[in-house]
């Protein structure tokens, strides 16, 4: 008992690092693809100082696997330009809540992807997303910041789900802080040209750096490769419903550093979205 305990807060303390990225990308005013490039810029950097340290073979089925890790790279740089699209317009905590509709659109999508068999209960569930999402949004019109930003976490949900499901034949292969290595490199490669497109001031950059590099080396290279560590003691199933704690923990930390204090709407809109995943996780464990 002591030992699952011990794992549990493992997880907690691993969602916790992760959240912090909610309330930074609401706080760095920059081009969210400035932001992502710098984010995966510093995690790749840091990811490679760790592979170094640790001994990890970076080596992998090149002819096999380079396009599918391209491909899961760019629906992770979608996932993380649309999800701080989503922060700057809705806010951190509605944001955030937007994104965890992700467990929802992977049991819809998965049968699709894999050829696995479709529950028919999914699809109540994804309803009762859909009605937590109506009480989140003040009106539906692209016109207004938090319908949009509404609905650039949905989008980011849907590029998240597609590009967990089609990673996890990799992570049953290869170590993950070796995926997260070039899963982050290709998106900083890819992300680069917008350094001389976008319009940003380069003294604005340089007085967010010691931001980008935490969001970049703590929240994104440590964050993500402590939570995948913790999948050794958990199902994935278990992970999934145990990590739809992070919304709150999102909600705390943005009352926390930006003040952002949650409306009657979003606590009921966030209850709805989160009980049914949790609904959610609880059917797939059974099955």
């Amino acid at each position: 008992m002591k030992k699952e305990f011990k794992n549990v807060i493992e997880l907690n303390i691993a969602l916790i690092i992760i959240a912090g990225a909610a309330p930074l990308g609401n706080f760095i005013s920059l081009p969210p693809e400035i932001g992502i490039w710098s984010r995966c810029f510093f995690a790749f950097i840091t990811l490679a100082i760790y592979n170094k340290i640790k001994g990890t073979s970076l080596s992998y089925n090149y002819k096999k696997d380079t396009a599918s890790f391209i491909f899961c790279a760019f629906l992770q740089g979608g996932h993380w330009i649309t999800y701080f699209y989503a922060l700057q317009l809705a806010g951190a905590g509605l944001g955030v809540i937007a994104l965890f509709t992700f467990p929802i659109f992977t049991t819809l999508l998965e049968p699709l992807l894999l050829k696995t068999k479709f529950n028919p209960k999914h699809l109540f569930l994804a309803l009762v997303v859909l009605f937590g999402l109506y009480i989140l949004t003040p009106e539906f019109n692209f016109g207004n910041d938090t319908s949009l930003g509404i609905f650039f976490g949905i989008i980011s949900a849907i590029f998240f789900a597609s590009r967990n499901i089609l990673m996890k034949k990799h992570v049953a292969t290869y170590d993950a802080s070796m995926l997260m290595f070039y899963q982050n490199g290709w998106i900083a490669l890819f992300l680069a040209p917008l350094l001389f497109l976008l319009d940003f001031k380069v003294a604005h950059y340089n007085s967010l750096l010691p931001y980008l590099i935490f969001l970049g080396a703590f929240t994104t290279a440590i964050g993500h490769t402590y939570y995948v560590k913790t999948f050794k003691y958990f199902s994935a199933t278990t992970a999934s419903l145990l990590s739809c704690i992070q919304p709150v923990y999102v909600v705390i930390l943005a009352y926390l550093f930006l003040d952002e204090k949650p409306t009657i709407a979003t606590l009921i809109g966030g209850s709805i979205i989160v009980s049914a995943v949790i609904l959610e996780s609880l059917i797939s464990k059974k099955n």
